[in-house]
């Protein structure tokens, strides 16, 4: 069974010590995303199409919002992966030189020794001294290494190199069409609602077929993809900020049962909920 050793959310964004053994189903995250193997058997990553396989010599990168799955390499006992989850702005403030989101270049990296030092640096840290100074500072550094490296092998200009990326907290800002941003808002209302698409759809003013199309030409998912996202992300605070049961948070998302709900968590967040919050915790 997938269980999380640790995770701990910061003004960074999360760090996880997961050990997966099941399929993720496509999903999303507003943060950019770095996948790196610790031990057991490699798994696959697949980005936008695009398998990338995660071993002891190539980590996986994501893009803020890209759609993205996960594959097991051994369904029966696990792999265990330190997986990051980092927020854009936070990147941009700590390091004081990027000029916008943190859009890696490509989808995988190469382990260098120095990026396999801090690989393990975090890994331990977050198992044995998550309160360490020295956390953040080995979190920046591997994830700048990370960044820097996609570029360098990117046939791509380089957003440090005179490219102008809109930041990720405006990108929806900057979707054109008012239905499509309509539907956002009332998909964000009604998280609380056994939510169809189909009537979100309608009271945006548009067919479903018209509405599906428009909001992936928009924001470059799908409608569930952007749901779910927003589902995942309350879960998560309310897991680790509330006391809340774990069944009145699944109702309060609109699912109609806990076991519903845990096999939404489980899909999407790779954990079930109840594993999630025993190992969560919550930096200042």
């Amino acid at each position: 069974m997938s269980t999380a050793l640790a995770v701990y959310h910061g003004p960074f964004g999360r760090a996880a010590l997961y050990n997966i053994n099941r399929p993720m189903a496509t999903h999303a995250h507003r943060e950019g995303h770095l996948t790196f193997h610790v031990q057991g058997t490699p798994s696959v990553v697949t980005a936008s199409g695009l398998e990338c396989r995660i071993d002891a010599g190539t980590g996986g990168t994501v893009n803020p919002w890209q759609p993205h799955s996960f594959n097991p390499g051994d369904p029966e006992h696990g792999t265990l992966f330190l997986v990051l989850y980092i927020k854009p702005l936070w990147f941009l403030e700590v390091g004081r030189t990027a000029q916008g989101a943190l859009r890696f270049g490509r989808d995988r990296i190469a382990i260098t020794p120095q990026i396999h030092r801090l690989v393990k640096l975090v890994s331990a840290l977050l198992l044995e001294d998550i309160h360490s100074d020295l956390f953040d500072g080995y979190l920046y550094e591997l994830t700048r290494l990370c960044y820097d490296q996609t570029w360098q092998w990117s046939p791509d200009v380089s957003p440090l190199e005179g490219e102008t990326v809109v930041p990720v907290q405006q990108q929806w800002s900057g979707i054109r069409d008012f239905r499509v941003r309509n539907s956002m808002r009332l998909m964000s209302e009604r998280l609380s609602d056994e939510v169809v698409l189909d009537t979100i759809a309608r009271d945006a003013g548009l067919s479903r077929p018209h509405f599906y199309k428009l909001f992936r030409e928009n924001a470059g998912i799908t409608p569930n993809v952007y749901l779910n996202t927003l589902k995942m992300e309350t879960a998560i605070d309310s897991l680790t900020l509330t006391q809340k049961p774990i069944t009145t948070i699944g109702l309060d998302l609109g699912f109609a049962s806990q076991a519903s709900f845990t096999r939404f968590f489980t899909a999407n967040v790779g954990i079930p909920p109840t594993d999630y919050r025993r190992a969560a915790f919550v930096g200042q």
